[in-house]
């Protein structure tokens, strides 16, 4: 996994426009002088890459609490989304690794089809028009559809690390200095905490992948692959966006034995699985 002289300017000149207070150059230099330090990056990158290791230091964020609705009580913590804000470099290499690890996904045809969170022409936009679609569709033919609507908590500062590189190694084939490298990304991770000027002391990230890192997304969508087997399971229609999942059946109208199975087979989804 080495980082192909042809992405450097379009992926580093990308992560530029955003600026950390943990970079030591604000990000207007960095604009100013892009070209200067390009090679520089492309360095530290491909040394990354080369060597399969992630600096410690730049695996360090620092977390500014952002409300989730501007409505929602500033006085509750599951008010806020915990939002990382991580240095140039550190996100540099990360998009180096997410644009390769998304290739190797597409071509390999391991991507989950009715997934569209984080995938190449895929958005809110086509899981909402698929969903309506096979709504609309039932309901021409006379059925009738439940629909449920899932909104998973604190999903992405919930993923275990060991659960995620081992989905990743036996799932998706990924293993050797990619995966030592993704081994190295997981662990040893610290943050802290900003508010108002003032920072908390520094704590480890035992689980969970960073929010607003560029390679986090990515990792969640692969860490909750099996969800969709399990939907497929129990013959449930399904489509995920992110931590956001809709599940529907069609029954037939007027038929009250369909409608109590079709709940039953919905019910079941919800009991423990444990072989996802």
């Amino acid at each position: 996994m080495v980082y192909a002289y042809g992405l450097r300017s379009f992926i580093i000149q990308r992560i530029a426009t955003k600026s950390c207070s943990l970079d030591p150059l604000p990000v207007v230099m960095l604009n100013h002088c892009f070209k200067d330090i390009l090679p520089v990056v492309a360095r530290i990158i491909n040394l990354s890459l080369e060597s399969g290791t992630m600096p410690d230091s730049l695996k360090i964020a620092v977390v500014q609490p952002l409300l989730k609705k501007y409505n929602l009580s500033y006085e509750e913590f599951c008010s806020f989304r915990p939002i990382s804000n991580l240095k140039f470099v550190s996100k540099s290499i990360e998009k180096a690794v997410a644009v390769q690890l998304t290739d190797y996904l597409t071509e390999n045809h391991l991507h989950e089809k009715f997934q569209s969170a984080y995938k190449p022409c895929h958005s809110t936009e086509t899981a909402l028009l698929r969903v309506q679609n096979d709504i609309l569709q039932a309901l021409d033919n006379g059925d009738s559809v439940i629909l449920v609507l899932l909104d998973l908590s604190a999903a992405f500062d919930t993923v275990d690390h060991l659960i995620l590189l081992t989905r990743l190694s036996k799932r998706f084939g990924i293993r050797g200095r990619v995966l030592d490298w993704l081994t190295s990304y997981l662990t040893s991770r610290k943050l802290f905490i900003r508010v108002e000027g003032t920072d908390s002391l520094l704590s480890d990230l035992v689980c969970g992948v960073p929010q607003g890192s560029v390679l986090g997304p990515l990792l969640y969508s692969l860490y909750t692959a099996p969800l969709a087997d399990v939907a497929r399971r129990h013959n449930l229609r399904f489509h995920f966006f992110s931590d956001d999942g809709q599940l529907y059946i069609a029954f037939k109208r007027n038929d009250r034995d369909d409608l109590i199975s079709s709940k039953i087979r919905m019910e079941k989804l919800f009991d423990v699985d444990t072989r996802v």
